[in-house]
């Protein structure tokens, strides 16, 4: 019995030996180091804008406080950032943030994919997004009752298939009929947004923290509105902008509405590692992911510039990439004919 006993206690100590020494090996790796945090979108929109105030913080709640950069790699509406990403080195040192709806599009082959969505590890998200339509003055929409008149399709500005802006609009032309016409190719709501207020642009569809953020001038001044929400429940800053929902007519529009904005939403602007990195790196950074989002300091920069910050944990937004792969392959096909023009 004392024979089994030691024997035991001597398992356990070797196990918490190897424990303290697998942190070690973490703590240490990461002294001196510099992070890569690579957005995939152009600088002045709302992923580079979280990004940003992100790596100001997250190295110190790393162990050995590494340095943080951030960088951008746009192109093909995130694609080519997402491409990357998959075959970048695994050691947790690269970290990248993209727009979640890209996992939609390898579900759909839209072509160019190199990825499989499923072995990113996830390090979590800022917060969900609440998705609206934001129409500009000059162009003489200022409700849902006059875009439906609308004799000409409203041109709005996307980044590409997979993101936010572009699959957004489609979806709702898809699923409330309302005459758009989605013009791809921006490398960013800041492009965007400089487009719109040039006329080239009648507005955009994407998340409201985004908007009230980067568009803050246009909004205050009356030159942009918000017309439409496309979520579930109206956004306690927005009383008075109808919901989506409101004007759908079948149920195949309200499914569309909820495979293709709501249930993306949670992983509108995901943080992510390459397949194959460490676990106990992942579990490390994740960890540090949501101190960071945590950070006073974070939080009350986040507030002067107005971002919104509701943690969604790595495991939470695992879950619901991994969803996105169990959704019937009728309705798949169906979702593609709306997303992968």
């Amino acid at each position: 019995m004392v024979k089994q006993c030691v024997a035991a206690i001597v398992a356990i100590a070797c196990l918490w030996g190897a424990r303290i020494g697998h942190t070690a090996s973490d703590d240490n790796f990461y002294k001196g180091k510099t992070i890569r945090l690579i957005v995939a979108f152009s600088p002045g929109g709302g992923y580079d804008a979280y990004s940003r105030t992100i790596g100001r913080h997250l190295g110190k709640h790393i162990p050995g406080n590494p340095t943080s950069v951030v960088e951008n790699m746009t192109g093909a509406g995130g694609i080519i950032h997402a491409n990357f990403m998959y075959q970048a080195k695994p050691d947790g040192l690269i970290i990248g943030n993209n727009a979640g709806g890209l996992i939609l599009q390898q579900i759909m082959g839209a072509k160019g994919i190199e990825f499989d969505g499923k072995k990113f590890e996830f390090l979590g998200a800022p917060g969900s997004d609440h998705h609206v339509c934001t129409l500009s003055k000059a162009s003489g929409i200022t409700s849902m009752e006059k875009w439906f008149a609308s004799k000409e399709p409203v041109k709005f500005g996307g980044v590409g298939p997979g993101g936010g802006a572009s699959d957004n609009a489609r979806v709702l032309q898809a699923a409330l009929g309302l005459p758009i016409k989605v013009i791809d190719g921006y490398k960013g709501t800041a492009d965007i947004r400089l487009a719109a207020e040039s006329g080239e642009l009648a507005g955009a569809c994407f998340a409201w923290e985004s908007f009230k953020t980067t568009w803050r001038k246009g909004l205050e001044s009356g030159d942009f509105s918000v017309i439409v929400q496309a979520m579930p429940k109206k956004h306690p800053e927005l009383p008075n902008v109808p919901l989506a929902n409101d004007y759908v007519k079948t149920e195949e529009g309200r499914r569309l509405i909820k495979y293709g904005i709501y249930d993306t939403a949670i992983i509108t602007r995901p943080y992510f590692l390459s397949p194959g990195t460490p676990k106990s790196r992942v579990q490390l950074l994740r960890r540090a992911f949501a101190d960071t989002l945590k950070d006073p300091g974070l939080l009350a920069e986040a507030k002067k510039a107005s971002l919104d910050i509701h943690y969604v944990s790595g495991e939470e937004t695992e879950g619901v990439v991994q969803g996105l792969f169990k959704i019937e392959p009728s309705f798949i096909a169906k979702m593609k004919q709306v997303l992968v023009p």
